[in-house]
């Protein structure tokens, strides 16, 4: 999930200069564009958390998939997420421009929940033997992938255009990023609550299905308000979209690239060992090569600082790793292990997520505030310190869930308070360590190298999300196939991976706040 400021979401990147433009026509202070922007993200994050507070008790329940593969599958999509953008921003930073991005990206989004709805016929089990519908399987693949590539065109591009809508120096250039971003976490809440119950209690076809219509409406809100950009995310040279290369424009050439991609993503999905190995080679690469880069090239304060940088971007790893887990273990323990009964409503298992946006809108402008009170009587805690806490926070929430299993009741149900409680934690580790995570990699990486640390950023948010999927397999309950899970064995088998991972949580927490003065003489600030 991502907040008001948050660095976790792929939408945000450094942003271009700012084109030039007409006179400014405003709504409450701000461009109509941003407007227009705030409601497209929005409908766009309702298909994707739509779909996602889903999938993982889609394939448990209607593919009978045991839970370690759904968690690996979850995970390996996730982290391809995370990755996709990387080169759709430079696709559209460099050759489509940022509009054309988002609407190219919009449609295959629009083709991937809409087949998302297609279920097929559920798989049953024959003489021990799990049968699935190898058309849906195979529909299944291809919808994630369609999905996936089209993330990567709309994510970084959306963003980039509420950049060019302001001024570099616009003094309301923060508030329209934290206006934008609201609509992220609003998008995120409506669907986790509406696609979740739909999905659980109708038909997966249902909740899919309505994720899908929101994505239609993100499109139609998206090219319907175009003419309030003000020229922001045109092409940053057509003339070189209209060039052929063997008789072919080269924008249809990316266009039919994207198709390539798509195919390419389809076959990884089914190969989650080979996308573990890539992640972990380009992972390892990029680290050597920052490091050399920064001791050959770089003056002893631009080191210092790129080290930092390379410290808390690893720290942010562990941060994920544990937020990550809601959408595979801590799914599978709140269908099987806890009363979901919340302020008088029975709620689904994939509803649950809505606590973490609704925490953030709640508590994003109580955090803003306290931090510049704060500031103002010098008692801010600095950025490291902040990484600390948050990854404290992240393992108290299991730590919660721990002591709430404890308190289970005879038929191996947790009370719903413990589930809210560690909601509650990992939201507030998530603010202390979001807002604050591109801010330093843009203030602290050497100029020259700001491209290639936006992307090992990302590339820790697609590593965090690959081993979450690990560690949700170690939570994996084992059962016969098809077989119906008895929360008197999940229980104990959830707290056996809880517990480690919370207390590793609270101590690397720890340890990252004790190394805080050694890390700020680091950043040299």
């Amino acid at each position: 999930m991502t907040d008001a400021g948050a660095g976790k979401d792929p939408a945000i990147q450094p942003t271009a200069a700012t084109p030039s433009r007409k006179e400014e026509v405003t709504l409450l202070g701000h461009p109509r564009g941003l407007f227009v922007l705030f409601f497209a993200e929005m409908w766009e994050r309702f298909s994707y958390y739509g779909m996602r507070a889903l999938l993982v008790l889609y394939l448990a329940q209607h593919f009978l998939f045991d839970d370690r593969f759904a968690a690996g599958l979850v995970a390996t999509y996730g982290s391809m997420v995370y990755l996709m953008p990387i080169i759709g921003g430079f696709i559209a930073d460099r050759y489509l421009g940022f509009r054309k991005a988002v609407v190219a990206g919009a449609i295959l989004l629009c083709c991937g929940h809409g087949l998302m709805a297609f279920e097929g016929a559920p798989a049953s089990l024959v003489d021990g033997v799990v049968v699935r519908d190898g058309v849906a399987v195979w529909v299944l693949y291809l919808a994630l992938a369609f999905i996936i590539v089209g993330v990567g065109f709309l994510k970084p591009a959306i963003s980039n255009i509420v950049g060019q809508l302001y001024a570099v120096d616009d003094a309301r250039r923060d508030q329209g990023f934290t206006i934008f971003y609201m609509g992220i976490n609003l998008g995120a809440l409506s669907a986790m609550l509406l696609c979740g119950w739909l999905g659980q209690s109708y038909g997966w076809g249902y909740g899919f299905g309505l994720a899908g219509i929101g994505m239609l409406a993100g499109l139609a809100t998206f090219i319907g308000g175009q003419r309030w950009f003000q020229g922001a995310g045109e092409p940053p040279a057509p003339s070189v979209l209209r060039e052929r290369l063997a008789g072919i424009t080269r924008e249809n050439m990316i266009y039919i690239g994207a198709v390539a991609a798509i195919a390419a993503t389809w076959w990884l999905l089914q190969h989650r060992e080979i996308v573990g190995s890539l992640l972990g080679i380009v992972a390892a690469a990029a680290v050597v090569g920052v490091i050399l880069y920064s001791v050959l090239r770089c003056s002893p304060v631009e080191r210092d600082r790129m080290f930092a940088v390379l410290f808390l971007t690893m720290v942010s790893v562990v941060f994920w790793t544990l937020f990550e887990q809601a959408g595979t273990s801590m799914t599978f323990f709140t269908e099987r292990n806890v009363h979901k009964g919340l302020l008088g409503f029975e709620m689904q298992a994939s509803q649950m997520g809505f606590l973490n946006p609704a925490f953030i809108i709640l508590l994003a402008p109580l955090f803003s505030i306290a931090w510049r009170e704060l500031a103002r009587r010098g008692w801010e805690p600095s950025t490291p310190m902040k990484f600390g806490l948050g990854v404290v926070q992240a393992g108290l929430g299991f730590l919660v869930l721990v002591y709430g299993a404890g308190h289970a009741d005879s038929a191996g149900q947790v009370a719903v308070v413990w589930l809210v409680l560690a909601y509650l934690l990992h939201t507030t580790g998530e603010l202390c360590l979001s807002p604050v995570g591109l801010s330093m990699v843009t203030r602290l990486s050497v100029a020259k190298m700001l491209g290639l640390m936006m992307g090992v950023w990302f590339l820790s948010s697609a590593a965090a999300t690959y081993l979450a999927g690990e560690i949700a397999g170690w939570a994996a309950v084992e059962r016969a196939p098809g077989a119906e899970v008895d929360a008197l064995t999940s229980l104990p088998t959830y707290v056996s991976v809880f517990e480690p991972i919370g207390y590793a949580g609270v101590a690397i927490g720890v340890a990252v706040m004790l190394a805080t003065p050694l890390v700020k003489r680091l950043m040299h600030e």
